[in-house]
C-alpha cells in the first residue's frame, strides 16, 4: 500500500467507526434520548447527549445561522487537515492527521444532518463529571466527559502531533563537504 494513502485510511476506519457506534447507540441500543442511559461498568456508560457546541459545548449553536457557521469553519480545519496530510512526508503525522481528518468528518455530518454532534460514551468516575456541567440556553446541564470515538481520535491524533512537535528532532540537511 502506498504509505501516502495511510492517513487517508486512517480517516476511513475512524469515520466509520464514528458513524457506526452512533448508529448502534441510538438505534439498536435505545439510547437516544437526552438523559437516557445505559450503565456498562461503575464509571463508563452510554449517555445521550446532543452536543450544540464544538469542543467541551464551546460555541454553544443555539441558531441555524451558527449552526451552519460551525459546519463551514470545522468543514475549512478539514480541509486543512487534508491539505496538510497530502504534504506531510513523515508516517507518525499522516497517522494523526488521519485520527483528525475522520474525526471531524464524523463529527462534522452529524452536525449538518441533525443540527447537533451526537455524544454517549461517558466517563464516570465516582460522582465528578456530574458537578462539572457546560449550561445552555435551554437550561439542560449537559456532564463534561461525554464523548464519541471522534472526538477521542481528534483528541489523540492531536496530542501526537504535539508530541512529535515538541520531542522529534528533524535532521539536519547535510551540508556539502566537497573541496575543489
Amino acid at each position: 500500500m502506498n504509505p501516502r494513502l495511510t492517513g487517508f485510511l486512517i480517516a476511513a476506519v475512524i469515520f466509520f467507526a464514528d458513524q457506526m457506534t452512533k448508529w448502534a447507540v441510538t438505534g439498536p441500543l435505545g439510547v437516544n434520548e437526552v438523559g437516557d442511559q445505559l450503565i456498562l461498568l461503575p464509571f463508563f456508560s452510554l449517555t445521550f447527549t446532543q452536543n450544540f457546541g464544538i469542543s467541551w459545548g464551546f460555541l454553544h449553536a443555539d441558531t441555524d445561522q451558527i449552526r451552519w457557521l460551525l459546519v463551514a469553519f470545522t468543514a475549512a480545519i478539514a480541509v486543512g487537515v487534508t491539505y496538510w496530510l497530502v504534504k506531510e512526508k513523515e508516517q507518525w503525522e499522516r497517522v494523526a492527521l488521519g485520527l483528525v481528518l475522520g474525526g471531524a468528518v464524523g463529527n462534522i455530518l452529524d452536525r449538518a444532518r441533525l443540527g447537533y454532534v451526537v455524544d454517549f460514551a461517558d466517563l464516570n468516575f465516582r460522582s465528578w463529571p456530574q458537578q462539572l456541567c457546560w449550561s445552555y440556553s435551554d437550561g439542560v446541564c449537559r456532564p463534561f466527559l461525554i464523548f464519541n470515538v471522534a472526538d477521542a481520535a481528534i483528541s489523540i491524533g492531536v496530542v501526537i502531533l504535539l508530541l512529535r512537535a515538541l520531542l522529534h528532532k528533524k535532521e539536519e540537511p547535510k551540508e556539502n563537504h566537497e573541496h575543489a
